[in-house]
């Protein structure tokens, strides 16, 4: 078992509302949740990026470590991640309050935070400080165990956002889903 791999099950023991996972997230579901992003993409993101499995698949698909902005809530997992990636900003923080950290004008925005089990008004909080710090045309991905996305119709709606369902990673554990939220006037044009 790897050193994250260890960090991970510790933190699940420990603190197992706030991992909301029974295992990482797989190499398939990184390439998955990636699969976008390049140089091309400017600066990215990640909300809950736990030990790093999606982290590492946002550089392999070559978004520059200084391109990178991860928020993370457990003290153990910033320090495996700060010593992880050099080169990334690592913050100790809510993504509720990425906006405080990062200017506007993000490429991307990618979430391995378990949004259907919280609050429906925290993920709203979350969805909308992804959308503080996106430039016009940027994406949010977010991924779920479950079928449906973490916002229903009237709250997209009156977000002023549209949400496409991308790929089902069956290889990953559990399944997992992908789904984009883009802004309804990027949608329209």
């Amino acid at each position: 078992m790897t050193g994250s791999t260890q960090l991970f099950f510790r933190q699940l023991l420990t603190k197992p509302k706030q991992v909301s996972a029974i295992t990482p997230s797989s190499r398939w579901l990184a390439r998955a949740m990636a699969q976008d992003l390049g140089p091309q993409t400017g600066r990215v993101v990640e909300f809950g990026p736990g030990t790093g499995h999606l982290t590492t698949g946002i550089l392999a698909a070559g978004v520059a470590a200084k391109d990178l902005t991860l928020f993370e809530m457990s003290d153990d997992f910033v320090a495996h991640l700060r010593q992880r990636f050099a080169g990334v900003t690592v913050h100790l923080a809510g993504a509720e309050t990425a906006a405080t950290w990062v200017k506007p004008g993000v490429g991307a925005v990618i979430s391995g935070l378990p949004l259907l089990s919280m609050p429906l008004q925290l993920r709203e909080k979350i969805i909308q400080a992804a959308f503080d710090i996106l430039a016009p045309g940027g994406t949010y991905y977010q991924f779920t165990y479950g079928a449906r996305p973490p916002l229903n119709a009237d709250q997209l709606h009156r977000m002023g956002l549209t949400v496409t369902a991308g790929p089902r990673v069956w290889a990953n554990i559990p399944p997992a889903r992908i789904f984009l939220f883009r802004r309804a006037t990027d949608s329209q044009h």
